[in-house]
């Protein structure tokens, strides 16, 4: 009998790739959900697969928070270029 695939995994990598389009909020959910599914697969003993898919959706929540992380740092240069000009002024 064939292993059933961890419905963690396919979730986390499901927000991975959402976190990646449209929703980088959603990159820290895919990590957590992904490491989870992850540990559970590996201690289930063959019972669980997918494996590869928390991996990937692991990495791409990786991805979608460091994009997230790079539009808030974006967005406070931006504020406080706008606060600077603004004082100046």
């Amino acid at each position: 009998m064939a292993a059933s695939t961890d419905n963690e995994a396919i979730t986390a990598l499901v927000l991975g790739i959402l976190s990646l389009l449209c929703c980088a909020i959603l990159g820290p959910v895919a990590i957590v959900l992904g490491r989870r599914s992850r540990r559970r697969i590996e201690s289930s003993g063959g019972a669980l697969s997918g494996l590869g898919l928390a991996i990937a959706g692991m990495v791409l929540g990786i991805i979608g928070t460091l994009f997230l992380a790079l539009g808030v740092v974006y967005i406070l240069i931006v504020a406080l270029g706008a606060l600077v000009a603004h004082a100046v002024s």
